[in-house]
């Protein structure tokens, strides 16, 4: 079963020193010495172990970051990836793009995951497969789209980390 993913909407500044840091493992420092230490509870979204198959929700089934159709397939991953080693996972996706995802998944409801659970994601893509992870997957999902909305007004970036 995958490691637990948040969502972070960063300020311009987190921003600055992520990109400065582009691809290194100072980036993961910052991330988790400072936006992750910080626990900015308004501006983060928990989704638990369930990224995994929300993401495959959104996209064709497969965990590939780049799988399916934007906006959708940014809503977990991010538009780019800033760091992906072996212990952590770095997404982006820029402020720009923020409203764009927003107003997609806005579009989605838990009734839309189920469906996309039972139809998408792969029997054998953890051993919890079945109607207990399909419910706690569209669990977490509920408070994705708040997120996204709340990122777009506040006019923030958004980080996608996961550890392994």
């Amino acid at each position: 079963m995958p490691s637990r993913a948040v969502l972070f909407a960063i300020t311009e500044e987190d921003l600055a020193a992520l990109l400065e840091r582009d691809r290194s493992p100072a980036l993961v420092d910052y991330m988790i010495e400072v936006i992750e230490d910080r626990w900015d509870s308004d501006n983060l979204c928990e989704l638990d172990k369930a990224w995994d198959a929300i993401h495959r929700c959104l996209t064709d089934g497969s965990l590939d970051p780049d799988a399916g159709e934007y906006p959708l397939n940014a809503a977990v991953f991010g538009r780019e990836g800033l760091h992906a080693g072996t212990n952590y996972f770095v997404g982006l996706t820029r402020a720009a793009d923020v409203s764009i995802v927003a107003e997609a998944v806005s579009q989605i409801d838990s009734d839309w995951i189920r469906r996309a659970y039972s139809t998408k994601v792969p029997t054998d893509y953890a051993p919890e497969y079945g109607e207990t992870d399909r419910e706690y997957t569209a669990g977490w999902f509920e408070a994705l789209a708040d997120f996204w909305r709340t990122a777009a007004t506040r006019g923030r970036s958004v980080i996608f980390t996961v550890d392994q």
